[in-house]
């Protein structure tokens, strides 16, 4: 999420520049720019600690002892899927409420900063 943020205000850099803004603005800014960049960090966080719980299950064989006492590969996973179901579902909603706001608003709190502060002589 870190580096995402920092991407984005690196786009936004010229803008940003040299406008003489106190903390507050740029940290309305990045809170701004969170709801933007949740659809792109989420799937990718969840996909890599997926694979490294189960990788790590696999490692320690843990996967074979659940086999050998009668516990599906469909049951063992039915809390990840459940998990990540509900994530869907959340994203979805966060989709369609949050992000168009946090887009909004960072768009106007950008063209606020571009027009209103005078750049450094």
């Amino acid at each position: 999420m870190f580096i995402l943020i920092l991407q984005a205000i690196w786009l936004y850099i010229k803008d940003l520049a040299g406008k003489d803004l106190d903390m507050i603005t740029i940290a309305k800014f990045m809170m701004y720019t969170i709801p933007v960049i949740v659809p792109l960090a989420l799937p990718l966080s969840i996909i890599l600690a997926s694979i490294m719980v189960f990788g790590n299950m696999a490692e320690n064989y843990e996967f074979a002892a659940m086999k050998s006492n009668g516990i599906s590969l469909q049951r063992a996973m039915r809390s990840l899927i459940i998990v990540v179901g509900t994530l869907g579902v959340t994203s979805f909603f966060f989709a369609n409420t949050v992000i168009p706001w946090g887009h909004f608003k960072q768009g106007n709190l950008r063209r606020n900063i571009v027009n209103s502060k005078q750049q450094w002589p």
